[in-house]
């Protein structure tokens, strides 16, 4: 099995943020965003980073 990862930079530029921003969410806890440490760094799953955005997805038609 392979696992896209991505870096926070990556992650941030694909939702429109900072990349200060997914360091608040993630010691806050307050946004749900799954993130994978490796070592001293964080990576991000390509999978979920797009159903973080599928979940808020507001008024979107199912199939289109």
């Amino acid at each position: 099995m392979k696992t896209n990862l991505i870096t926070e930079q990556r992650a941030a530029e694909y939702l429109g943020v900072a990349p200060g921003t997914l360091r608040i969410w993630r010691c806050t806890g307050r946004v749900q965003l799954p993130f994978v440490r490796v070592g001293r760094s964080i990576r991000y799953r390509v999978e979920d980073v797009e159903q973080f955005v599928e979940r808020r997805t507001v008024g979107a038609v199912a199939g289109q």
